[in-house]
C-alpha cells in the first residue's frame, strides 16, 4: 500500500498505518465515472487512517498558479466531494480492476468522513498572484458547503500544518 501521493507538484506523505489513493488517476474515475452525468470530478486524493477515518482531500496551489475557473473553490471541494463519494460507492461494486474495487470497499467502511482542503497561497501576494481567499473566512466557507459530509473540515493554508495529519513537500524548487 502506497503512502504517498502527488498532487500539484506537492508531495503528501501519510502516517505509515494510512494508505493513499490518487482516485482522480484511478482507472475507475477516467474510464468509467468521470464521464458520468455530463461530467464528475473528484478530489485529488482520497486517505484512509489506521483508525478508519476517510479523508477527501483537495489540494490547491496557488503559489504558481492564478485561478483561472470561475465559481468559489469551496463550492467547486464540495462538488468534488460529492462525486467521490458517489464515485466510490460505484467503485466498490462495478470497477474493472480488482484492487480499485477493494481500495473503494475499505474506504467506504469507514468510521468516519473528513473533508480538507490544502489552499496554498502566496506568501506575499502580488497583482499577478493574489490571495484568492481571506485566510480567517475560508474554514467557515467551506464548512457552510460540506457540512453534511464533514461538519468540522480542515482548511490547511501551508505546507506542513499541524492541523493536518500527514506532511507535504514541494516537489520542485523554485
Amino acid at each position: 500500500m502506497s503512502h504517498t501521493a502527488e498532487v500539484d507538484g506537492l508531495q503528501l506523505t501519510m502516517p505509515a498505518d494510512w494508505w493513499v489513493w490518487k482516485y482522480d488517476d484511478s482507472s475507475f474515475h477516467r474510464n468509467q465515472f468521470q464521464s458520468f452525468a455530463q461530467g464528475s470530478k473528484a478530489v485529488d486524493a482520497v486517505a484512509l487512517s489506521g483508525d478508519g477515518t476517510l479523508w477527501l482531500i483537495e489540494v490547491k496551489d496557488y503559489r504558481r498558479h492564478r485561478r483561472t475557473k470561475p465559481g468559489s473553490v469551496f463550492d467547486e471541494t464540495a462538488s468534488k466531494v460529492r462525486s467521490t463519494l458517489a464515485g466510490l460507492a460505484a467503485a466498490r461494486v462495478n470497477a474493472n480492476e480488482l484492487a480499485e474495487r477493494d481500495r473503494a470497499v475499505q474506504a467506504l467502511t469507514c468510521r468516519q468522513i473528513r473533508v480538507a482542503l490544502q489552499l496554498i497561497q502566496p506568501s506575499r501576494p502580488s497583482k499577478l498572484f493574489p490571495r484568492l481567499v481571506d485566510p480567517y473566512d475560508a474554514r467557515q466557507q467551506l464548512k457552510r458547503v460540506v457540512r453534511p459530509v464533514d461538519p468540522h473540515p480542515v482548511v490547511s493554508q501551508a505546507l506542513n500544518d499541524d492541523k493536518l495529519p500527514w506532511e507535504t513537500a514541494n516537489l520542485h524548487t523554485s
